[in-house]
């Protein structure tokens, strides 16, 4: 299965040869496979040291003097050919050897060899090492795999993508057969999700109780993680990751803290939000009040949405058969939950903050995110009331906030409303995204007169 992060890694391969490679990301996102795979492809030789599978190998890093020591140790774990420019050595699970991350400036420093680096909660991990060497190591995230990744995994066709991609960009509807297409395998994305091992399970069975059984495996990972990490259940991890799937299914989706407790203070338990959110448990989307750039400037941190990381864990979390609903397409059911929770994915997956814009007087808009210097905001719509957007059109029509146009995401082929509103088809969202300026960027600056020999002469009395 084809993971885009693969093009960055060759980038970074190709022009940065004086780094080492960290991916971090959730559980079970396939973080191991796509090192293996692109290591397979590019390296003669591959050393790969779990820290997990082999905890003699943290002992590696206890009291070394130089790289040269490290490497003798290396040498002595593996029979693999330590091979100058030849040879990638691995470290999986790294977030049980914390010595690694300072030693890795010595190992790059060195030169013979190029490193990866991949772990799981290492958002939270990374914050408990001394030393975190910058400027030696290149840090790249993993997701799920996203509805682009999913449909090539199911051989949907590249001039299928291609002319999907070709309709986003020039504002003209969808193939009709190809959109109704498109909409089914969508919904058998809310469903199945991106974890790499459910969607193949599903390609190879089609069998979707088999993907349940994965999926509520995963989520038993993640608690087993809170119970590790929380042990005495003092942060309310396991609580606020449980109310996730209740929380979306609210009028407003918004995280109401008295839920937890009836004297939950925010300030005191923020922690355990942040935990889930560097642990890639889950998704924060905070309010901002001002749907201006740069949003960050008015973004409310006690008021805010939680997604879980994957559409289909969050499915997998609902009782009462929502699977074969959604396949059914059944109209008395909400579907805006997991419909959100897919765009929030895709918008996260492709470079986005993730914000919700919150009004008294224009009401609420379920995403604003900052496009090439300017804010879109962005409608999820799951019925057949796409049309209906109050607050979104209060937005548009508020002349202070400079706002051209605005993104429905909905059931419906692609068209315009008066050249404002674009409605898109959901499965689109994916199309939306920050585009990574690799050009080098150089400036000179004119210090005419400011230089040593000028001054000597200038100076009076010189």
């Amino acid at each position: 299965m084809y993971r885009t992060i693969e093009g960055r890694m060759q980038y970074f391969f190709e022009n940065i040869p004086d780094q080492a490679l960290m991916i971090t990301g959730a559980r079970q996102t396939g973080k191991t496979y796509v090192v293996r795979k692109y290591a397979r492809e590019h390296f003669e030789h591959i050393v790969e040291i779990n820290f997990i599978e082999n905890e003699d190998a943290v002992g590696l890093f206890e009291n070394v003097r130089s790289s040269a020591d490290i490497l003798l140790r290396i040498s002595a774990l593996t029979d693999v050919p330590l091979e100058k420019g030849k040879t990638l050595i691995f470290f999986d699970e790294v977030q049980e050897c914390g010595e690694l991350i300072t030693a890795i400036k010595f190992l790059v420093e060195e030169g013979s060899f190029r490193y990866i680096l991949s772990g799981s909660l290492l958002g939270v991990e990374l914050k408990d090492i001394r030393s975190i060497p910058v400027g030696y190591m290149t840090i790249m995230e993993m997701y799920p795999m996203d509805f682009w990744e999913f449909c090539r995994a199911n051989k949907v066709s590249h001039k299928v993508l291609d002319h999907l991609k070709t309709c986003f960009y020039n504002r003209v509807p969808v193939d009709t057969m190809i959109h109704e297409k498109m909409m089914e395998l969508f919904h058998l994305y809310l469903i199945v999700g991106g974890m790499p091992a459910v969607v193949a399970a599903y390609i190879r069975t089609n069998n979707l109780r088999s993907v349940l059984e994965l999926q509520k495996g995963i989520t038993g990972l993640y608690r087993k993680d809170i119970a590790k990490y929380d042990p005495d259940e003092k942060l309310y991890l396991k609580d606020i990751f449980e109310l996730i799937p209740s929380e979306l299914n609210s009028k407003n989706k918004r995280f109401i803290l008295k839920n937890l407790n009836e004297n939950f203070k925010f300030s005191r338990y923020e922690h355990s939000f942040i935990w889930l959110k560097e642990a890639g448990v889950a998704l924060p989307v905070y309010c901002t009040h001002e749907p201006v750039p740069p949003l960050l400037l008015s973004k409310s941190t006690n008021l805010f949405k939680l997604f879980a990381s994957d559409v289909g864990l969050l499915a997998s979390m609902y009782a009462g058969g929502l699977q074969l609903q959604i396949l059914k397409g059944e109209k008395d059911i909400n579907f805006g939950a997991v419909y959100e929770n897919a765009v929030a994915q895709e918008l996260k997956a492709h470079g986005f903050d993730l914000y919700y814009f919150q009004s008294k007087k224009q009401g609420e808009v379920d995403f604003m995110v900052e496009f090439e210097g300017n804010v879109i905001p962005i409608e999820v719509k799951s019925g057949k009331a796409y049309a209906r957007h109050r607050a979104l059109d209060n937005v548009l029509e508020n002349e202070q906030y400079g706002i051209q146009e605005a993104f429905v995401f909905c059931n419906d082929n692609l068209h315009m409303k008066e050249g404002r509103v674009i409605y898109f088809p959901v499965y689109m969202a994916g199309f939306l995204k920050k585009e990574e300026n690799c050009d080098e960027l150089h400036y000179a600056i004119d210090l005419s007169g400011l230089t040593e020999e000028q001054q000597i002469t200038a100076l009076p009395g010189k």
